[in-house]
């Protein structure tokens, strides 16, 4: 690896990793970069975030701003769902909006990533502001290089500039009332949120945007903004009582959700039908977008061979990522494969998730027979 190439792969480390370092994290390698894992105490930081509050460093993803003088239009013709309306002023000095997940396919269909989408002003500035899993990112942007002109969309990488972090708790909506909008949004407006909602007290791309997310199964809510006020931000909600929590949890709380992660759960071999996310992503009334033809013939004509499904596997450990699934007939035939795997305290046992021929209702792990969620 290059000195350029090194420091391409810092440059998209966490801009919080030093706070969270100094607050106990304990780090691991995660896709050439380092992430927190856990704070010291898993089971506490699993307990606040269903019990109480949690705050996850979300910024190890990446965040891309698409700005010009047709943004809108270029990313449509790319993007697999709807394109998110400009804020509104909701009260005086409260904008709102939503954001908009999608998947950006190729011409056969297959994945390239997926990535949720908010507008937090006019389009040509401060534009579009893309998160993207760090799986998807290199991917995403040698797409948008191809195939989005810069003299109408410019993609900018602000990953250094702008930070993400995740409330999770049934604690969280009045924290954030406060913490984060100054109790210019009522918490039981953030309870109720639709997926992608989003509260902005003040010019949104300049401060702190609070959205709903469903990512994992408690209520969450996901914070972007400037690094220096995110920064801040975790600091006002450790000191609020907020457990910090690491990845390790997380990825606990989002298989328990039933949400597939790209570069995990799904990749540059994935169709959309397959990992479950068409009615997340898609939008069916849009005009032409790439790999709408194959999108369109399945739903229309045909199936897919494989769906991703949840397997509950009781006091079996966690199998590993890759591990095979086979026909629980005594066939020896391979039905399937499992993505993500962790032990489950809400269903008091292993859980997977596991692509599965279409069909098929009950596997074997090993020699033990498991029934298809």
């Amino acid at each position: 690896m290059t000195t350029t190439d090194v420091a391409e792969e810092l440059a998209h480390e966490s801009p919080l990793l030093s706070l969270l370092v100094e607050a106990g994290g304990s780090l691991q390698d995660y896709r050439g970069s380092r992430v927190v894992r856990h704070f010291g105490d898993p089971r506490t930081e699993y307990e606040a975030a269903v019990d109480g509050l949690a705050v996850f460093d979300r910024s190890h993803r990446t965040r891309l701003d698409v700005a010009g003088r047709a943004p809108g239009r270029m990313l449509d013709g790319v993007l697999t769902g709807a394109i998110p309306a400009p804020p509104l002023e909701v009260a005086e000095g409260v904008f709102g909006g939503r954001a908009t997940y999608h998947a950006v396919l190729t011409p056969k269909g297959k994945m390239i990533s997926d990535l949720w989408a908010m507008l937090l002003g006019d389009e040509e500035s401060p534009g579009f502001l893309l998160d993207v899993p760090a799986a998807g990112r290199a991917g995403l942007l040698d797409h948008f290089r191809r195939f989005l002109p810069p003299r109408l969309a410019r993609v900018t990488d602000v990953s250094r500039e702008r930070a993400s972090i995740s409330v999770v708790g049934p604690s969280g909506a009045e924290a954030l009332s406060k913490v984060a909008l100054g109790l210019r949004v009522d918490g039981a407006w953030l309870s109720a949120a639709r997926e992608g909602e989003w509260r902005a007290a003040g010019i949104p791309h300049e401060g702190l945007v609070v959205a709903r997310t469903e990512e994992v199964w408690p209520p969450a809510w996901t914070i972007h903004g400037p690094v220096d006020a995110v920064r801040a931000l975790w600091r006002a909600l450790v000191d609020e009582g907020a457990t910090a929590a690491g990845l390790g949890v997380w990825s606990t709380l989002r298989v328990e959700a039933g949400r597939p992660l790209f570069g995990t759960d799904m990749d540059e071999r994935t169709l959309p039908p397959e990992a479950g996310i068409v009615e997340r992503a898609i939008d069916q009334t849009k005009g032409c977008y790439t790999g709408q033809e194959v999108i369109v013939r399945i739903r229309d004509r045909g199936h897919v061979n494989r769906h991703l499904r949840r397997l509950e596997l009781g006091n079996h450990p966690a199998p590993a990522t890759g591990t095979q699934l086979l026909a629980a007939d005594g066939s020896g035939k391979v039905v399937g494969e499992i993505t993500s795997a962790v032990e489950s305290p809400k269903v008091g046992g292993a859980l997977a998730l596991a692509y599965v021929r279409r069909g098929v209702e009950r596997v074997l792990l090993g020699d033990r027979e498991i029934e298809v969620g």
